[in-house]
């Protein structure tokens, strides 16, 4: 294997992990569900294909502003890695406890959710699939994309973890009787894993560009 296609396959692993563990649309399905409960099957198609593509859109807004909105407010991208990473962490944090995070939405968006006519856009589409954490992770990994190519890894990955999104919450009913609580909660618990593991190395990133730290000489 070429080391072309090593790297291209390296990036798009890491973005689409990242991306996905972030928008996690397994955590929605209890929202979504209590939304849709007396609706039709095609009306909850419809309602998870809104949110799905709310999330593509915001994201993909999010990764082509994203040099303009860090020129604008003079941020530095060491800077974003490490709030970025802050943010991720305590989205970690809550999902190894199984619990809901609050930097995603609070009770009271959850509460005004499930009493709108219409909650595919808000808060189903932003900011529970594309909350902070997901649109933090996707503007660092376009300001370290120097390659054409990785930018189109970006917005393939956008839209790959939507329709994705899309799947999961059409088939909500099922995807929760074959899982059950319990299993959503496991693979919530290892996805905040992965993720915090993700956000120390966005940290450390940062800090290391700022030369507080030293660059590590192989990562593994």
């Amino acid at each position: 294997m070429s080391i072309n296609v090593t790297a291209i396959l390296e990036f798009a692993l890491l973005a689409v992990t990242s991306v996905f563990f972030l928008v996690d649309p397994f955590t929605v399905i209890p929202m979504f569900v209590a939304v849709t409960e007396d609706s039709s099957d095609s009306e909850r198609r419809q309602v998870a294909r809104r949110a799905a593509w709310t999330c593509a859109i915001v994201l993909c807004s999010f990764a082509l502003a994203g040099s303009l909105i860090f020129k604008m407010f003079g941020i530095t991208l060491p800077a974003f890695k490490i709030a970025g990473g802050i943010i991720l962490l305590g989205i970690g944090l809550d999902m190894l406890q199984a619990r809901p995070s609050g930097t995603k939405v609070t009770p009271e968006e959850t509460q005004e959710g499930t009493n709108k006519a219409d909650a595919s856009i808000i808060p189903l589409g932003m900011p529970m699939l594309a909350g902070p954490g997901a649109i933090s992770t996707v503007m660092v990994l376009v300001g370290e994309s120097h390659a054409i190519w990785q930018h189109g890894v970006i917005y393939a990955t956008i839209l790959l973890v939507s329709f994705v999104s899309y799947l999961v919450l059409a088939g909500a009913n099922r995807v929760r009787r074959y899982l059950g609580d319990t299993g959503i909660r496991i693979m919530t618990r290892l996805m905040g894993l992965l993720l915090v593991a993700l956000a120390v190395q966005f940290v450390a990133n940062g800090l290391t560009d700022f030369g507080l730290l030293k660059p590590l000489s192989s990562p593994f």
